[in-house]
């Protein structure tokens, strides 16, 4: 077990270069294994989740070259995967085993796929139910869990009304629908990220979104592609979050993806007093682009609910982590999906923030962080409990704290962003 020593840091300053989005990697990577011709994609993100897809691509017999960030995949269209020898690993992501599981329904041979002990733990049955609807034959554990047997076969098209927000329920269902008999829609009650209707456009596809529906349709001839990805706006919040902690700090972070269905933390933070600027914007494959600069400030702190969770769930822990540096301290509700994450990101965060001093109350659907008045954080040893984002929130929270802090098994923070540890020593000065 890995552990890293956190100190208090005076200020944060300089330029942030960005791994790729994690979001958009998967996808990108995913449709670039069903396209009719060779694609090469720039700025792969270097998460562990991302290697993940890729490894369960070349067991289905995609050709993938990678040369550091440079992913070149050899597509042979929506019939040229092959049946793997043995069970897919996910490992940790998510990300992989849903979206990979709406691609494998619609195949004409069986397979198998699983994680990590995390990953086991988590709700696949929120997938299962709508590929089942389709005509899928998915085996899955008691309680809709991971390892999953697929027996592929003719698919059918849904018109599918998701009953918790997901950008993974939506585009495990749109991947089917390439696969479908007739016409496949996925309608919201609140928009999540659209990255793979973009970059379905991207390939070639049909899809149309109105009124919150998207809809795609049979068996489109995906065209492969040279794409960019973004730099990952989930990893740039944490050098967001150091800057509003420490005095006299300011970030500049290039290359940051700004999708609409992801910027609302962004929209949040100033709201409560952020000073962010957004420069050189532009729109690249779809997906738009920009700057980042950011000093520090206070902050007056507030309450997200209702809709703004599904737009910034990955944002949350941080968020709490900078409760005890707001005025007003942040509270979180509706957000009982923390729960079923890579751990209880509620109780963990709790738990985290309560050792250093914070003053928490937890409720089944968030928490209550309170603000600056109320305590000064102190350093304490933390147990990230395997998750990345907890283990980098903290570490951001730890920079403003008395004394030392020791975050253990720091290294899940590679799992989405391995160069975070390394990148914050360099831009801290103690």
């Amino acid at each position: 077990m890995s552990k890293k020593k956190i100190f208090p840091g005076k200020k944060i300053e300089g330029v942030v270069e960005l791994p790729g989005d994690k979001s958009i990697s998967h996808r990108y990577a995913i449709l670039a294994a069903l396209a009719e011709s060779p694609s090469q994609i720039t700025n792969y993100a270097s998460a562990a989740d991302c290697q993940s897809t890729l490894k369960c691509l070349e067991q289905l017999g995609v050709k993938v070259q990678q040369n550091e960030r440079v992913v070149s995949i050899l597509g042979d269209g929506l019939d040229g995967l092959k049946a793997p020898s043995r069970t897919l690993d996910a490992e940790n992501s998510g990300t992989t085993i849903r979206l990979l599981t709406g691609v494998l329904a619609g195949q004409k041979f069986d397979s198998k796929i699983t994680g990590d002990s995390s990953l086991k733990k988590r709700p696949m049955r929120r997938i299962l139910d709508p590929l089942t609807e389709m005509g899928a034959h998915i085996k899955a554990e008691d309680g809709g869990r991971a390892p999953l047997g697929i027996s592929g076969r003719t698919l059918r098209g849904i018109s599918y009304v998701p009953t918790t927000p997901s950008a993974q329920v939506k585009s495990a269902i749109l991947l089917a629908g390439l696969f479908a008999e007739g016409e496949t829609s996925v309608q919201e009650s609140v928009p999540t990220r659209d990255h793979l209707e973009i970059a379905l456009r991207e390939f070639g596809a049909q899809v149309s979104t109105a009124n919150r529906v998207t809809r795609i349709t049979l068996r489109p001839k995906l065209q492969g592609r040279a794409l960019d990805v973004p730099g990952d706006l989930s990893s740039a919040v944490f050098f967001i979050a150091a800057a509003l902690v420490l005095p006299d700090s300011q970030v500049i972070i290039h290359n940051v993806g700004l999708n609409p269905t992801r910027s609302r933390i962004l929209d949040v933070l100033i709201s409560m007093g952020a000073p962010i600027h957004i420069a050189s914007l532009q729109l690249r494959d779809g997906e738009l682009v920009g700057d980042l600069s950011v000093q520090h400030a206070k902050l007056a702190g507030g309450e997200i609910s209702g809709a703004q969770v599904a737009e910034m769930i990955d944002e949350l822990p941080m968020l709490a982590a900078l409760g005890p540096y707001t005025e007003q301290g942040i509270t979180i509700r509706d957000a009982k999906e923390l729960r079923v994450k890579e751990s209880d990101r509620i109780a963990a965060m709790a738990a985290a923030l309560r050792a250093m001093g914070a003053q928490v109350e937890e409720f089944q659907d968030g928490l209550r962080v309170g603000g600056r008045s109320s305590a000064k954080l102190r350093g304490a040893k933390i147990d990230p409990h395997n998750d990345h984002r907890i283990a980098m929130a903290i570490a951001i929270a730890a920079l403003g704290a008395d004394g030392e802090s020791t975050i253990l098994d720091a290294d899940c923070a590679a799992i989405s962003f391995p160069e975070f540890f390394p990148t914050l020593d360099r831009l801290v000065e103690r």
